[in-house]
């Protein structure tokens, strides 16, 4: 299987550079992945697709300010920028891409605070200790962190439009941007409805958006992300299961943790918290098990994503959906337009 079978031309002014002007007012194209149909609707329109006893699972993960402008002691600018957080971490250490030259034991100055050089790691990354927790720091003296395709800096609207409006749990360094779009009214339209809503946690990495390197797809070491999905979450899920309920998944990192953890989650016994690295690699061919539903964004050409999505809603529906959308003018990746796969 070669990833250069599974592309497309996305044309740069296609990529979308800012949210919508209203949260929640993006275009949302629907496909049907028994018979390839597509409408055109609005996010809003999610809750016409829901019924009651189905589950929405929302990744309640929270991005960090992980950029970080730093100086040497010639007062040269080197940047940092934190990677994912894997539940782990220690409050005052840290992995980082770099950009500048660093060395081991060298000290940097970002605002107030002392950050020293503990290791270097090897292609761009090293390891990095401060005074003061680097959380904090980050959230006083960092910028959020968008993608490298948007092609600027972050301004004061990303603060809050590159975040979920229920993230809670810091440690991303990336939005699950399916939800980006999710707001109170829709939350309250699906409750009111009597569809159940759940939450889990994963903290979504860069590596997530990286196209695969290698040509045979079998060959790509997929990244691996820290989860948790607290019991009540697993219970829900469970009972939805057993009833014959959908479960909608919010978003290709929600249906990442719920497809590595699918056998605990559907095993018999009292629920659990869960918790661990996920790292499974999801292409055309895998069957899922517990995801009935994908809400997820347009995604890069030969991204690990797409292939989630092409192996959700198949790689020939999943191509013919992206050229109507292309030619209908939809806006793709972070802040675009969004797809209900059913």
């Amino acid at each position: 299987m070669k990833i250069s079978d599974y592309s497309y031309e996305l044309p740069e002014e296609r990529i979308a550079q800012f949210p919508p002007n209203v949260r929640g007012t993006s275009r949302l194209l629907v496909l049907n992945r028994e018979n390839g149909a597509v409408s055109h609707k609005h996010y809003g329109d999610l809750v016409d697709f829901m019924e009651p006893g189905d589950v929405v699972v929302l990744n309640n993960t929270r991005v960090i300010k992980a950029r970080l402008v730093a100086s040497n002691a010639k007062d040269q600018p080197r940047e940092l920028l934190l990677l994912e957080d894997h539940g782990h971490t220690q409050a005052r250490e840290r992995r980082v891409i770099y950009r500048g030259k660093i060395r081991v034991g060298e000290q940097l100055r970002v605002s107030e605070a002392r950050i020293t050089i503990m290791e270097i790691l090897g292609g761009g990354i090293a390891k990095i200790s401060s005074d003061t927790d680097i959380l904090e720091l980050a959230e006083r003296a960092g910028e959020v962190p968008l993608p490298p395709y948007m092609h600027r800096q972050a301004n004061e609207s990303d603060t809050q439009r590159y975040q979920t409006i229920f993230a809670d749990k810091a440690g991303s360094v990336a939005a699950p941007t399916a939800s980006l779009n999710f707001t109170e009214a829709l939350e309250q339209r699906l409750l009111e409805k009597g569809v159940l809503i759940a939450y889990l946690t994963l903290h979504v990495g860069l590596g997530t958006f990286l196209p695969i390197r290698a040509d045979d797809i079998e060959n790509h070491v997929m990244h691996s992300e820290y989860f948790e999905i607290p019991a009540q979450t697993v219970a829900t899920i469970r009972g939805a299961k057993q009833k014959g309920r959908k479960i909608l998944a919010v978003g290709t990192t929600v249906a990442r943790t719920l497809e590595y953890a699918h056998k605990k989650i559907l095993q018999t016994g009292a629920a659990i918290d869960l918790s661990g690295e996920a790292d499974i690699f999801m292409y055309p061919g895998y069957s899922f098990k517990i995801v009935d539903e994908l809400l997820t964004n347009f995604h890069a050409p030969k991204s690990t994503v797409l292939m989630l999505a092409a192996a959700f809603g198949g790689w020939k529906n999943l191509s013919h959906a992206y050229q109507l959308a292309l030619a209908d003018n939809y806006a793709f990746l972070s802040y675009g337009d969004s797809m209900l796969i059913i």
